[in-house]
């Protein structure tokens, strides 16, 4: 598969994951954390703000990597 086609395959993945990434953490935000107070709203947000960062990071170094010499 060549560079080109990883790439736009991984930004349609990266779009999605991120759609549906702040969906599920603003659902769970939602569901679990209504009666708790700023300090732990504060943890959550910065924590699965930060969470996402680790499939995006495998999907990009995907997306550059080199294609395989054909024998």
């Amino acid at each position: 598969m060549s560079v080109r086609i990883r790439k736009l395959i991984g930004t349609v993945l990266l779009i999605v994951l991120v759609i549906l990434y702040a969906w599920l953490a603003t659902t769970v935000a939602v569901a679990k954390l209504s009666q708790s107070g700023p300090l732990v709203h504060l943890l959550y947000f910065l924590l699965t703000g930060l969470l996402w960062i680790l499939p995006a990071m495998w999907l990009i170094r995907w997306m550059v990597k080199e294609p395989r010499p054909r024998s």
